[in-house]
């Protein structure tokens, strides 16, 4: 089990960090500052809402720090003044300058929510699931001053189920990670552990999510459109248009095989809660959508309301 003498400061922001920390808490671990970034506005009423980790921190009596920026002399002397043996990230969102690597006698560790070198950066379960891989994973790795660049010291492979969104997932890689990373701190802590250099020609990128990476193509495959509908669905959310007007889609139902000629794009059941959707190849079911103005609703309350015929997208 980790070292409890072994003084940590824990970095992260959103679910998967909260549930990292919770384990490094269940597990003794003396987490002496928990890193946070500020609270933001959240919701269409903006409420200034505070990121998972800091909610669980607290519930914990664990001192919270939230900087705007970690590159500040004020944010040095605040890290540097815990005496941290060890920093450990997950999820944070922001590089940690080289200064502040340098603090804790034993580094820094990322739990990263991918196989490193793929998906480098802030969106790798987000792109994991628009390029329709089957697996995905964790790494534990050593921090550099680059952007996922460090030496890797273990990884744990997660399947992604044809259904999982970008919340059921990383909701399962939390949890690997966490489980991965208890079982690699004291390894790690001992020199126990061989680091592995990241291969530079496996090297891939999955920079932040922009609102038009959300828009729908149904001349794509109908997996295409299903793996974008669930890697989006979160934010900034799946959408297409329908007789002029913006509409969300929020969840679907993939049917690879397709026996009718309609057009991508085209309505060609809509009752009793289906709501079938041709793409180019195979179709999709839409499950939850919002029309503008409207209101989120389940298929099963609003597919009475379309017409086999009218056509997304165009």
């Amino acid at each position: 089990m980790p070292n409890p003498d072994i003084r940590v400061i824990f970095m992260g922001t959103p679910e998967f960090s909260g549930t990292v920390l919770e384990g490094l808490c269940d597990a003794g671990m003396n987490v002496v500052l928990s890193v946070s970034q500020p609270d933001k506005p959240v919701g269409r009423k903006h409420i200034i809402t505070p990121p998972p980790a800091k909610v669980y921190a607290q519930s914990q009596g664990i001192e919270v720090y939230q900087p705007d920026s970690l590159k500040t002399d004020e944010a040095y002397d605040k890290i540097l003044s815990m005496s941290p043996d060890l920093i450990i990230t997950a999820a944070y969102g922001k590089i940690l300058p080289q200064r502040m690597l340098d603090i804790p006698k034993f580094g820094c560790i990322n739990v990263h929510a991918s196989l490193l070198p793929k998906y480098r950066g802030a969106a790798p379960v987000q792109y994991s699931i628009l390029n329709g891989d089957d697996v995905t994973g964790v790494t534990i790795m050593k921090m550099d001053a680059g952007m996922d660049t460090g030496d890797m010291l273990r990884q744990i492979e997660v399947p992604i189920d044809i259904d999982d969104t970008t919340e059921s997932l990383m909701g399962k890689l939390a949890v690997s990670g966490r489980d991965l990373l208890l079982n690699t701190i004291d390894d790690y802590i001992n020199g126990k552990i061989e680091s592995v250099p990241q291969d530079g020609s496996k090297v891939s990128v999955s920079p932040p999510v922009k609102p038009e990476d959300a828009i729908l193509d149904f001349n794509d495959s109908a997996r295409s459109v299903h793996d974008r509908i669930r890697a989006l669905c979160g934010w900034p959310g799946a959408s297409t248009t329908l007789d002029g007007k913006r509409v969300k889609i929020y969840a679907s139902r993939l049917e690879e095989k397709s026996d009718d000629d309609a057009l991508p794009g085209e309505i060609t059941v809509a009752r009793k809660g289906d709501l079938k959707v041709r793409c180019k190849e195979g179709s999709i079911y839409i499950l939850e959508l919002q029309s503008e103005g409207g209101k989120r609703l389940k298929a099963i309350d609003c597919a009475h309301n379309f017409k086999p015929g009218q056509r997304f997208g165009v």
